[in-house]
């Protein structure tokens, strides 16, 4: 059953705002996405009145919900500070879901208190770590995917939570086309493939839907995705973040319970210097960089053998103990890692036994170490 827009705001009409009109006339809706039973909009308030239409947020998603046909409906709620305001109190509505500014500044923490002890715990996840980049095109998803894997063959349980709204690649990596179903809670079931619970928005969208949203919307969208998905008991939720070091990126790193951050990045000078903006972002939010991959590090010629060193090698290394990071490994540019992520059978699930899965896991179990303070399965 199609679902139009017309039918989306006439729901929506029932709703008040804080206003005294109803939600389409208070100036607030963003353009609303309705296709194949998926409906997508925000709601866009100035930040001081966040508090008061976190409500709103809740109801316009319940009645659209009710719409014959929808089978999945996201409202984010976007709260940006007007220039010269004071920024608002932080609201903390039922269900985890909290209003986001674009403008919110960064908080260091206590002397010895790790980053995440203020913020809210994602219910039955013991951790949560980032896969970042300080660019795009350098195999952060690949990574991301591969190294939860390596985890899980660490014995641990483990969760994949795709976070780049713009691109979402897990779909593609995964070869999972389904759409995600509803538990009795309205919270979100994330999809089972390979041992791992994975959620990402390119499960609720087409491949070719363009995803033109602002940080704010993106940094909604992602919490809802984080925290309103009953991800079960995990010791591992690892997060493929948007590539980048812009807003989106700094507010999540502000807002999540990150335990640690891995950076990807090529040998080349260029991915290099944005490797730095990413291993600054974190530690401006006083988040732990857990280390360095060196993706794409060299190329072995499959015919003849010979070793070539395309984007230059070692630069990862050489930054990292500049820095002061770990360096987790290496990962060469093979043909297989690209035809079996391109087919949805990652290289650590369909060549279980090969050398790359071997240098995943080995990634993997350097990272299980420095998560041994907050899994007690490690």
């Amino acid at each position: 059953m199609t679902v139009s827009k017309q039918q989306v705001l006439e729901a929506l009409a029932k709703v008040p705002t804080p206003r005294g009109v109803p939600l389409p006339q208070a100036s607030v809706l963003s353009e609303i996405t309705a296709t194949d039973g998926k409906v997508f909009f925000s709601i866009g308030v100035d930040a001081a009145e966040a508090r008061a239409w976190e409500d709103v947020r809740h109801r316009a998603e319940a009645a659209v919900r009710g719409i014959a046909g929808v089978t999945t409906v996201m409202v984010a709620l976007t709260a940006e500070r007007k220039p010269g305001t004071a920024p608002a109190a932080p609201a903390r509505p039922a269900g985890g879901v909290q209003p986001v500014s674009a403008h919110r500044p960064h908080s260091h923490g206590a002397p010895g208190q790790h980053p995440a002890a203020k913020q809210a715990e994602v219910e039955g996840v013991a951790a949560v770590i980032a896969v970042a980049s300080g660019k795009g095109g350098v195999g952060k998803s690949t990574t991301a995917l591969n190294l939860a894997l390596g985890l899980r063959d660490q014995g641990l349980r483990v969760g994949l939570l795709d976070a780049d709204i713009y691109g979402p690649s897990i779909p593609r990596l995964t070869g999972l086309r389904d759409k995600p179903q509803l538990n009795e809670a309205k919270k979100m079931i994330p999809l089972q493939r390979f041992g791992l619970a994975i959620m990402s928005i390119g499960f609720l969208v087409e491949e070719e839907t363009a995803m033109i949203w602002r940080g704010p919307m993106v940094m909604s969208a992602i919490t809802q995705m984080l925290r309103d998905v009953a991800w079960g008991t995990l010791d591992v939720l690892v997060v493929d973040m948007p590539p980048g070091t812009g807003d989106a990126q700094l507010t999540l790193a502000q807002n999540v319970p990150l335990k640690g951050a891995i950076i990807v990045s090529t040998p080349q000078d260029l991915a290099l210097i944005d490797a730095r903006r990413g291993i600054a972002m974190f530690r401006k939010v006083n988040v732990p960089v857990l280390g360095i991959v060196e993706n794409m590090s060299y190329f072995q010629c499959p015919e003849c053998g010979t070793r070539s060193d395309i984007f230059g090698h070692g630069g990862a290394r050489h930054e990292a103990e500049r820095l002061g990071v770990p360096f987790l490994g290496e990962i060469p540019l093979h043909m297989s890692i690209r035809s079996t992520s391109d087919a949805g059978t990652p290289v650590v699930e369909s060549e279980a036994d090969g050398t790359h899965a071997g240098l995943y896991r080995a990634i993997g179990a350097k990272v299980r170490e420095q998560l041994k303070p907050f899994i007690s399965a490690a």
